[in-house]
């Protein structure tokens, strides 16, 4: 019985190579990225499409594009979204997809069917991303920061962009990067703080990037980093108390330099009548010292 079985089995593979039957081979999927309005190729690997029989591009299950050998002829999409978008290489098969939209993202199908070899297929996952927007800064006056303190002696700012999707939106200090927010496919804004002193000399900027571009925005700490009126009253008490103290200060400094100047006076003409005095004395003991 076994051997029955495996002569029918081999019986099967001989009439299946025979007849040219063979099983479909899958290429593993390929990523690719699109700037809107750009244009972007998907090569077939092949270099001569004559030496097959048909080839089919798809979008999704939508035929988009086809070679057949046998009538030398090739056929585009008259789907609205590929009208004058689609430019198929007669010798390679490849298919150039121009002048890029949005709408052009999605899975990609090529076949090729070979009388011989059977058929195979590969994959494009494609992505058109629009140009981000130009992100802006705007000084934060609604939001603390970690204490009343900082919030005082420091610049609170946000970075934002709106209505975008699969971007990163981040804070650099120069060239090292400071923090960052990511969105996938949800069409929102996003809103990044920061926070510096009023007197960093460094340069901060904010980009927004998605994987074939990027906008920036530069900080500009003579329009935004101004110190608030709380600061200038905070200032301004600290300056009262600083000048008051200093006034304090000189006026004791002044009043014991007073003192000491009186002192000073004081003891000078005290000596000086004590020595009046004393020579007055010294005259009159001479004079009765000559009158004897």
């Amino acid at each position: 019985m076994r051997k029955l079985i495996r002569a029918l089995i081999f019986f099967c593979l001989c009439f299946c190579h025979l007849v040219g039957v063979s099983v479909a081979e899958t290429n593993r999927e390929n990523t690719v990225s699109v700037m809107e309005e750009d244009s972007v190729t998907l090569d077939s690997g092949v270099t001569d499409i004559h030496n097959y029989n048909d080839m089919e591009w798809r979008y999704g299950n939508l035929l988009i594009a086809r070679i057949k050998r046998a009538a030398f002829n090739t056929s585009c999409s008259v789907d609205r979204r590929f009208i004058h978008r689609l430019q198929l290489d007669n010798q390679t098969g490849s298919l150039t997809i121009t002048n890029t939209r949005p709408e052009h993202s999605g899975v990609y199908k090529l076949t090729i069917m070979d009388g011989k070899k059977g058929f195979s297929t590969e994959i494009f996952n494609v992505t058109v991303y629009a140009l981000p927007p130009i992100p802006v800064i705007f000084s934060d006056t609604s939001q603390c920061c970690s204490s009343e303190r900082s919030s005082l002696s420091n610049c609170l700012l946000l970075c934002s962009v709106l209505n975008v999707s699969h971007v990163t939106l981040s804070w650099f200090k120069g060239n090292s990067l400071l923090s960052s927010i990511s969105v996938s496919d949800l069409s929102i804004s996003l809103y990044l703080p920061l926070e510096v002193e009023y007197q960093d000399e460094n340069s901060y900027s904010c980009v927004v990037n998605n994987p074939v571009s990027n906008q920036t925005t530069h900080l500009d700490f003579t329009q935004l980093c101004w110190p608030s009126s709380d600061y200038y009253h905070s200032y301004g008490r600290t300056e009262a108390v600083i000048r008051l103290v200093v006034t304090a200060l000189m006026g004791v400094a002044a009043a014991a330099a007073v003192v000491v100047l009186v002192y000073d006076i004081r003891y000078r003409k005290t000596e000086q009548n004590r020595r009046s005095q004393k020579l007055a004395l010294n005259v009159a003991e001479s004079d009765i010292v000559k009158e004897e």
